[in-house]
């Protein structure tokens, strides 16, 4: 291949053919296809290539912690999950069409936020774009852009998330702003696209985070119209424990 066509290539972004130029040249003269074939394959290549890069960037641009997938969680060792709904729900895709709220509510290490994760990693997986934000570094973003007035900008960005993991909602109650702003996104979210939650608190403990009442119940009202909820409070911890006790000699 001489330097110009390798150029035209990478600029049409053909990057298999770019790099597999003399390999399939190579196939073509041993196996003959037909042009239509040859071609069809060609293309077929590059649609892999080009749309597991944009899945590739997806799930970089998501800022996931730690990649944990469906076929990984012990549905074993959680017995009082319901796992038929979780895949039936997780195999549909109707969180995403149906711009459904996920509730994940349960003590610490049992394994709440990674089901969430596995959902959130199959929408981009499916060509949605996704987020993962602990709630406290949200809650931290939307107060900061009130000192720039960026919040509507911010709100805005996130809104256009196809699907918004927030973790352990509740860890710290929200000033009054923050609650408000917490709503701003909540309203702006609602029936528009899916909002992915985990806590370990449920709807009656969430007024000790909004320690506004009405916005509270305005909050839970819009959370609660088209939502899913995985009560997993009387799952077990999956955490395996290995502690060191040290003696006195």
């Amino acid at each position: 291949m001489d330097e110009d066509f390798k150029q035209n290539l990478k600029y049409l972004g053909l990057k298999h053919l770019e790099h597999n130029w003399d390999d399939i040249l190579k196939m073509a003269q041993r196996q003959k296809p037909s042009y239509h074939m040859l071609l069809h394959d060609i293309i077929k290549q590059e649609y892999a290539v080009k749309t597991e890069v944009q899945r590739t960037n997806r799930i970089k641009n998501a800022r996931i912690p730690e990649m944990l997938v469906m076929e990984t969680f012990p549905f074993s060792r959680q017995p009082k999950l319901k796992k038929k709904l979780v895949l039936q729900l997780y195999d549909s895709l109707q969180y995403i069409s149906e711009k459904q709220v996920l509730l994940f509510v349960g003590p610490t290490g049992c394994g709440k936020t990674g089901l969430a994760t596995s959902f959130l990693i199959h929408a981009i997986n499916n060509k949605y774009r996704g987020l993962f934000l602990d709630f406290q570094q949200l809650m931290a973003k939307l107060y900061q852009s009130c000192a720039d007035n960026s919040s509507t900008r911010i709100i805005k960005n996130l809104t256009s998330i196809d699907c918004l993991l927030i973790d352990e909602f509740g860890y710290a109650a929200l000033e009054r702003q923050q609650a408000g702003l917490f709503f701003d996104l909540i309203k702006s979210r609602h029936k528009a696209k899916c909002t992915i939650i985990t806590s370990q608190l449920g709807f009656d403990k969430w007024e000790d985070v909004i320690n506004d009442q009405h916005l509270n119940a305005a909050i839970i009202d819009r959370v609660t119209e088209n939502c899913a909820v995985f009560n997993m409070t009387r799952c077990a911890s999956l955490r395996t424990k290995k502690i060191l006790y040290g003696t006195d000699e």
